[in-house]
């Protein structure tokens, strides 16, 4: 793929009042979520639920594109024809998650560094051949007294940025996903300040690898106070805080930011993300990649009647797709 096409694939998934479905979970999560709502975690109730949401009726009205786990970019439709074929014939840009996950960092408690780069140039061949147009790579960053350390930030940031110059060799636009974690007491202040120093190495470490950033989407955390922190923020403050810290670190050179719902609300993720594009302009299209904020109301719903419930699920999906492409143009409005 050209640098061209890179460039066009980029903004193609941030395209006006769209965004990104992440259904990426691993064959271990996807079982804990089964679980919590009482369905049995085979291959076929796998295929089934991906395929529940990727036939969503008019999905492409609000998602250009999916990130999918490797099973599933390998698994079909009832109908025998292959997800990627699916997506694209219907609009949808497939995705792939690549990395291996976090491990702990030897020497630095607490701190984990995401794995998976080894034989991932041969993998990235595969998945383009198998339909895949971009990638997703996740790096975790905790927030703790001593922690994050300078090293635990430099190594996913090293990570992410060897990860991105091999999806563009193969041509595909990387997706970074460095995640500043809700979970703790920390204020909002701190996150901001974990966040900032996260991004200018990330991107620090894109330039020195000669990655293209016309070919490159951000998958950010928003700037929160954690989820035991005395004092929470308001809609208002986070957006602020979020940009404000986006503004000061993101070359206005990127097609765009997604943002991770990272166990907000499936409301919060929405109502944040439509503060930030009514505070606009900005430089780059703020939109969404969203997990459990797109699918667990559907799931759950699903779960009561696996065939009777289809179409109903089916149509939940289609809503949060909605309202999260609305407020990526900052024309949401909340039900309450």
């Amino acid at each position: 793929m050209s640098i061209e096409q890179l460039a066009e694939t980029a903004q193609a998934m941030v395209a006006a009042g769209k965004g990104i479905i992440a259904i990426d979970e691993s064959t271990t999560t996807i079982a804990k979520r089964f679980a919590g709502v009482g369905i049995e975690n085979t291959e076929e109730n796998r295929r089934a639920y991906r395929e529940l949401l990727l036939a969503t009726p008019n999905l492409s009205d609000y998602i250009s594109g999916a990130i999918l786990f490797d099973e599933t970019l390998r698994q079909s439709t009832k109908a025998g024809v292959p997800f990627a074929k699916h997506m694209a014939d219907h609009g949808i840009i497939p995705g792939i998650k690549v990395d291996k996950g976090p491990q702990p960092l030897a020497g630095f408690p607490g701190e984990v560094v995401t794995e998976g780069l080894d034989g991932l140039r041969a993998r990235l061949e595969e998945y383009y051949k198998l339909g895949a147009r971009f990638a997703k790579w996740r790096a975790v960053i905790n927030i703790s007294d001593d922690i994050p350390s300078g090293t635990c930030i430099e190594a996913n940031s090293h990570a992410l940025a060897r990860y991105a110059a091999l999806c563009q060799e193969q041509g595909l636009v990387p997706m970074v996903e460095p995640e500043v974690i809700m979970d703790g007491s920390h204020d909002i202040d701190t996150c901001f300040e974990v966040t900032e120093v996260t991004l200018r190495s990330l991107f620090g470490a894109l330039y020195e690898h000669s990655v293209l950033l016309e070919g490159t989407i951000l998958k950010a955390s928003m700037v929160l106070p954690g989820t035991t922190a005395a004092e929470q923020a308001s809609v208002e403050d986070v957006a602020a805080a979020t940009l404000q810290c986006l503004k000061s670190t993101v070359p206005a050179t990127l097609p765009g930011i997604v943002f991770l719902s990272g166990g907000q609300s499936d409301e919060d993720a929405t109502a944040h993300l439509n503060a930030m594009n009514q505070m606009g302009p900005n430089p780059w299209p703020l939109s969404f990649s969203y997990g459990r904020a797109m699918q667990s109301a559907a799931l759950k719903l699903w779960s009561q009647d696996l065939v009777n419930n289809y179409a109903k699920a089916q149509q939940t999906v289609y809503e949060r797709a909605k309202a999260n492409g609305l407020a990526a143009l900052g024309q949401w409005k909340s039900a309450a």
